[in-house]
This record gives structure tokens, sequence and C-alpha cells, in this order.
């Protein structure tokens, strides 16, 4: 049965999903400024819910249909796209990427497969030549970015380590998949995924939904200096001090994936530009509601389709449902973790308990994800930045879930 948001929350949610309610009401209250959750099982949408405010200094407030930019759940959004193509027989996950991108050979590159390449263990983290934000929203200067990618020599051997691939992922997947389909990344998403599945996700995100896109609030410099020695003080070894650590050192391969290409004095700010909303930058510009992301998972958490039609076949998607990539401690984020052809596998416990969900977490807290188990889909984005690897606010929200459908 449906039942009315509890306060201040706006929208609705199904009684049995009252614990996933109440939580994000509670966290709406403390600790957002704006946010938005949406869950479907089984097909049905269960809980769409949001409030707060999109915008603090006009007052708007979060509706409904609001969107954000949702950092690295583009990731997830791009692996969908290369899984479509798995699917139908264009792209080969074993073979060499310079099969389909010749150049790609170059510097000792040219035996690694697509499938090193989605699941983050081809050495290339780390990009030598330094490039600025603004290579990668111009496409006169998009030779500088081809350049850097094409001569640049694996850190470490391919296959031998995982360490992710912060942002150069994003410019390796978005190339390959547009030199084997010979179509832009965003145009096919939206035409294959998004609008077949009424999803709002966009990847190059058009001047009619500018109205909709909420403001960011990411954590100050001081703010996160004193969040990080109160961690520090606690748990020394936390993720998110190893790689506080590393990015201190000009040398470090955390500092490199991170940091290239060079964002300037905005830092993360600059991703906020509505230039980078604009363009296809496939490890961070994707913007889309709580809804969005949550019907974008639809037919993955349901043997690979809804509503009668097949997005993917059975056997295709299945491999997904095992890691095929993990790490103990990952060479850049510096905790557990694993992938499936580009798709996150986070260690059991941090998302829920099922080994064969995934999805795609973002810098902040934003999340798309999805278990076909249980036949869930999950979209949450906010506003109101957090600072660590993982957003306790996404976090409780998922134990609530699970709560729910034990």
């Amino acid at each position: 049965m449906t039942e009315p948001a509890p306060s201040p929350a706006q929208g609705t949610y199904d009684r049995a999903f009252a614990p996933l309610a109440e939580r994000f009401a509670k966290q709406l209250e403390t600790q957002e400024v704006g946010a938005s959750l949406c869950v479907y099982h089984r097909g049905e949408r269960v809980v769409d819910l949001w409030g707060g405010f999109s915008n603090v200094q006009t007052g708007a407030r979060w509706q409904s249909d609001t969107r954000a930019l949702v950092f690295s759940v583009t990731k997830g959004l791009a692996a969908m796209a290369t899984l479509l193509l798995t699917d139908r027989g264009e792209l080969e996950l074993d073979a060499p990427v310079a099969a389909y991108w010749p150049s790609f050979a170059k510097a000792g590159k040219g035996a690694i497969t697509v499938r090193t390449l989605l699941n983050h263990r081809a050495g290339l983290a780390v990009l030598d030549k330094r490039l600025e934000l603004v290579d990668c929203l111009q496409p006169e200067r998009y030779a500088l970015v081809l350049d850097a990618m094409e001569s640049q020599s694996p850190g470490w051997e391919p296959g031998a380590a995982q360490g992710y691939h912060a942002v150069s992922y994003g410019m390796f997947i978005r190339e390959l998949f547009e030199r084997v389909s010979r179509e832009r990344l965003g145009a096919f998403l939206r035409r294959e995924i998004f609008d077949p599945l009424g999803s709002d996700a966009r990847l190059g995100t058009g001047p009619e939904e500018d109205h909709r896109v909420a403001e960011l609030y990411p954590p100050s410099i001081a703010d996160r200096a004193v969040e990080m020695a109160k961690l520090f003080a606690r748990d020394p070894d936390a993720p998110e001090i190893a790689i506080a650590k590393n990015i201190a050192s000009r040398r470090s391969i955390v500092r490199g994936a991170f940091d290239n290409p060079r964002t300037g004095a905005k830092t993360i700010s600059a991703y906020a530009d509505v230039r980078v909303r604009r363009s296809e930058l496939a490890w961070a510009s994707a913007t889309a509601s709580a809804r969005g992301l949550a019907r974008a998972y639809l037919p993955f958490s349901q043997g690979g389709s809804h509503a009668g039609r097949q997005y993917v076949k059975p056997s295709t998607l299945a491999p997904l449902y095992e890691r095929q990539s993990f790490s103990p401690r990952d060479r850049v984020l510096h905790k557990p973790l694993g992938w499936s052809q580009g798709f996150l596998k986070e260690d059991l416990g941090v998302f829920g308990p099922t080994r064969e969900a995934f999805g795609h977490a973002g810098m902040g807290g934003a999340l798309g994800w999805c278990d076909p188990v249980h036949q869930l889909t999950f979209g949450y984005v906010m506003n109101k930045l957090d600072w660590r690897v993982r957003s306790p606010r996404s976090l409780a929200l998922c134990a609530a879930l699970y709560e729910c459908v034990r």
C-alpha cells in the first residue's frame, strides 16, 4: 500500500519500505541540502522521495524531477553502452583494444584487452602528458587528449594489478566505444537505454534541462581538513587518510589518477560549469534525477528485459554477477574493490549483501545500482557532496533498503 512521505520529505513509498523512507526523511532533515531517492522492486516503483533545496541562494526547492551531476555514476552508464555492443557481437571482451583502435597499441599497449581496460587493470590510471579540463570540453583541442592516451605507457604490467582509473577510464572507454559504434556515446545511451526506459539520465545535458539542475555544494577545504583530522584520530588506516597522504606526493598514482586533467583553483567545483554537463565526459559529466538512475538500471535487474523489451540477453548479463577483478587494496582507492566489465562490484556489505549486485557510485555520494537477485534498482542523487570515499548517507540508505527485502 502506498503511503505519503514522512516529513520533511515529499513523495510516496510502499508501506513495506517504511524503514527506508524514514531513514531518507531523517537524513534530509539533518544531513542534506537537497536530495532524492527512488527504488524499483520487481519492475514496480516502491520508493519515490525528495526534498530540501536545489539552490540555497535562490530558495529553489528540490522537485521530483530535479537532476544533479552524478560524477562517477557516469561510468556505470558508459558500461551499459559497452555491454550492449558486446551483446550484439560488435565488441569482443578478450580482443586487444588495438583491434578496434590501432594507434592504441603505441607505447607497449598492444596486448591490453578490452576486458582488462574495462576492469581497471590496464595500468593506465595516470596520463603523463598534462591536460587541462578545457582540453576535454572543446572539440578543437581533443587532439591533445587523444595524443595523451595513445602515447601513454602502462604504469604497471597490464592485468597484473588493479588501480581505479578515476578519470582516464572515461577517456579511453569513450574513444573505444565511438570507434566501434561510429556514433557518440551520449546519443547511443539516450536512444538505446534512456528514452525507451523513460529515464531522464543524460550524458551531454541540453539547455532545456538547465532549470532542473541542482547547484552543487562541495565541502570546503577547511571543513575537509577538520573532518580528516577527526578521522585520523579514530582510524589512521582509513582509505581517505591513505588517499590524502598520496595526493600530497606529486609522483603518486593517486594524485595522477585524480589530478589530470587539471581543474585549477576551482578544484571539484569546476565540474559544476555548464560546459561540463553539455559535454560527454564519460567519467563524470552525466546528470540525472534519482528516478532517472533507478529506471536506467531496470532491465539489468530483471535478466536483461523490462516491460516486454529485451535490452540485453541473459547470457550476456550473467558474467556481471561475479567479480571479474578484485583487489583487497586497490592501488588508487586504497580499499577492497572489484569490477565486472566497468561496473563496480563493491565488497559485500558496503551497498548490500548480494554478490550479484552491480552499478556505480559517484564522488560525493550519488549512486546508481541494481540487485538482480532481489530485482531491485536504486537511484540516489543529492547536491551536498560528502568528502569520503563512500558517503555514510548513501550507505545508510542501502542498509535501510535491505531491512525491507530480507
